[in-house]
């Protein structure tokens, strides 16, 4: 197959799979989106969306969160990993939201990069389910399966990135990404991927990720 002939097929398997795709992280507008894929980084979504009940209960929008000691967001936080900068972050980010944008979370990527914690990933997954723009957040179960199956050859995922928005149509990129990590969490784990169940793997792999098949 050609990548042109492997992207269809992935966009068609997943599709029938996945014709639904809700966002993991439970959320309620853009700036709690925010949060929670700030949260994530090194974390689960599991464990994340375990802790943002109690922090939004505390502050839900970034007039209440920049009120709020950092130490006390913190703590609430902990579980999730790296929580001294995470905290400092969210509170920092809060501020910039208050004072230089009236407490809306920006629209666009490089606005978002700019804020503390927030790096193109996480501004990649606000756009694109926030606000609706086309992007492709790359994250390591894209990026394992991409190189699977013959995608990307990309060390890294920046160029992983760069060669699923030149393979795959842009109209499927914000349904996709999910759609690629739903499969990978279900089918196609990091360590010991089974040839009966990882079947998109199976159809497509490359000869190295044929071989690594159990």
């Amino acid at each position: 197959m050609t990548k042109k002939e492997k992207a269809k097929y992935i966009i068609n398997e997943l599709e029938k799979l996945y014709p639904e795709t809700p966002v993991p992280l439970n959320h309620k507008d853009p700036f709690t989106l925010l949060i929670s894929v700030l949260l994530s980084a090194q974390c689960t979504d599991e464990r994340v969306n375990k802790i943002t009940p109690k922090l939004f209960q505390l502050a839900d929008n970034p007039f209440d969160m920049s009120k709020q000691d950092v130490e006390e967001i913190r703590l609430i936080i902990r579980p999730c990993g790296l929580s001294p900068r995470k905290s400092k972050a969210i509170w920092e980010l809060s501020n910039i939201l208050v004072d230089k944008y009236n407490g809306a979370v920006p629209k666009e990527m490089e606005l978002l990069e700019e804020l503390p914690g927030v790096g193109h990933k996480t501004a990649s997954v606000v756009v694109s389910q926030a606000f609706g723009q086309p992007a492709f957040p790359v994250d390591t179960h894209i990026h394992r399966l991409l190189t699977r199956w013959g995608i990307t050859s990309g060390k890294n995922v920046v160029q992983t990135e760069k060669d699923a928005k030149r393979i795959f149509p842009i109209d499927t990129w914000n349904k996709l990404h999910l759609q690629i990590i739903f499969y990978g969490r279900a089918y196609s784990p990091a360590r010991s991927p089974k040839r009966e169940i990882d079947y998109i793997t199976r159809e497509i792999g490359t000869k190295k990720a044929l071989k690594e098949l159990k």
